[in-house]
């Protein structure tokens, strides 16, 4: 197999000089994730310097770096390390014939990235790109480019963004084929007006468009017909998707089964007919999205079907544990990564139809809510107590006005740290009882999930 990069091509992308010649096949910023053969790329932050770790790298395995300044290992030399890692990830998309997805989403958009790529793998095994983790951001979305193989058929790109302009800078990155919207919720609140605002942001996606691109919109959704007039100038063609009647891609029959949902669904010019593994409506509307993204990216739609059959909960995005309590079992929900008052109702509806004897909710405060977060966190009320919840476990002090708002309507405590929930959980569970763990992920709370698991991802 060819290398990713060599240092000639490195040197083309980025205007840099090469101390020797040398060839990579990876891509790493982080000097802990550094694996051998790699290039580690040296970029200065506002708290730490990645010229400090080139040694560090090396000694993992890494076998070229591009750095600002002389080191003494094979480098390419650049004036700045952060352009040129925008530059590789540039070039890499330029050399590519691969059909390109960008997919972005106040909620699901992670999740849905993953089942679109396992669903084009399923029909093109080895030639699908992902990005991994959450590198959404400035320099993961580069990053993640730069590591796509030129002979790709098919790319799978997560955009994230927290401010207006964000999304516009990283989709005229990645220019995708296929550009996903998966919904518009009150994330990010904080550094916006309204959720209209938030809304607008989502719709620079379509901005970096490929002729004859698609855009693939939430047809459920209030700002479905905004998000449309964001994309008439920049799309070639538009499909909604969604679960109600009118969407061009829409389940048209659902029924529940054990641990996800018997789907029919209708899509431009076939019905497809599946079990989508994961449960929830939420994930419904998500495995629309994707059907929706394979079918404009001229993919299998059969192999999609089996593929969202197989799909598995991801870490801290709805993965499933089953652990001991005693001489029996309890059914952990592990949604510890993130959280807005959305994707908190779409989970507890989960919660709620879980088959158990008691239904504990631990329950992390949400992040960059702004003015709203006190009247947010004790919106989470409602959905509380239509979940059937027995017990409430809140952590966190954006937590206060929910843990008021419970008051004498769900037997819950409220802790100030996760450390100090967890403790309390463990004596709390039992065999049988269904455990949902949510909150954002500065709130910590994957501690929960490994201290119950044991570590288990």
């Amino acid at each position: 197999m060819s290398a990713l990069w060599s240092s000639t091509e490195i040197e083309a992308a980025t205007g840099g000089i090469a101390s020797a010649p040398f060839a990579v096949n990876g891509v790493a910023f982080d000097s802990r994730e550094v694996g051998a053969g790699d290039l580690f790329i040296a970029l200065k932050g506002e708290t730490t310097d990645g010229h400090r770790f080139v040694d560090g790298a090396f000694a993992q395995g890494a076998t070229g770096a591009i750095v600002s300044q002389p080191v003494a290992h094979p480098h390419v030399q650049v004036a700045d390390t952060t352009a040129a890692l925008d530059a590789l990830g540039v070039a890499a998309r330029a050399r590519t014939a691969a059909k390109i997805a960008g997919v972005t989403g106040s909620v699901g958009k992670t999740g849905t990235k993953e089942a679109l790529s396992a669903a084009l793998v399923r029909g093109k095994r080895g030639a699908v790109h992902r990005s991994v983790k959450s590198y959404n951001n400035h320099t993961g979305v580069p990053l993640s480019l730069s590591r796509m193989l030129a002979d790709s058929a098919f790319g799978v790109f997560e955009m994230g963004m927290n401010h207006a302009g964000e999304l516009a800078a990283l989709t005229r990155l990645v220019r995708p084929h296929v550009a996903v919207v998966t919904t518009v919720a009150a994330a990010h609140i904080e550094f916006f007006d309204s959720i209209e605002a938030i809304a607008d942001a989502k719709g620079e996606i379509f901005q970096g468009l490929e002729p004859g691109g698609t855009a693939i919109i939430p047809f459920d959704s209030p700002y479905r017909d905004r998000l449309i007039d964001h994309a008439k100038p920049h799309a070639a063609n538009i499909l909604t998707f969604g679960i109600g009647g009118g969407a061009d891609v829409r389940a048209l029959d659902t029924m529940a089964v054990a641990g996800g949902t018997m789907v029919t669904a209708k899509l431009p010019e076939a019905e497809l007919s599946f079990t989508l593994s994961q449960p929830g409506d939420h994930w419904i509307s998500n495995a629309m999205a994707v059907l929706a993204a394979v079918h404009a990216l001229g993919g299998d739609l059969a192999a999609a079907g089996l593929a969202l059959a197989d799909f598995d909960g991801l870490p801290g995005r709805g993965a499933r544990h089953r652990v001991g309590v005693g001489e029996g079992e309890a059914l952990l929900i592990d949604e510890s990564y993130n959280a807005n008052p959305t994707s908190m109702a779409a989970t507890l509806k989960v919660l709620g139809h879980a088959d158990a004897k008691r239904r504990i909710a631990v329950l992390g405060a949400m992040r960059e809510l702004g003015g709203d977060s006190d009247a947010l966190h004790a919106g989470l009320a409602e959905p509380i107590l239509e979940a059937g919840v027995d017990y409430a476990l809140l952590v966190g002090s954006g937590m206060e006005p929910l843990a008021r708002a419970l008051e004498g309507r769900v037997e819950s405590a409220h802790w100030p740290d996760a450390s100090s929930a967890g403790e309390s959980l463990q004596k709390l569970i039992r065999a049988g009882d269904a455990i949902l763990v949510k909150g954002s992920n500065a709130i910590g709370l994957g501690r929960i999930v490994a201290m119950l698991t044991g570590g288990q991802s």
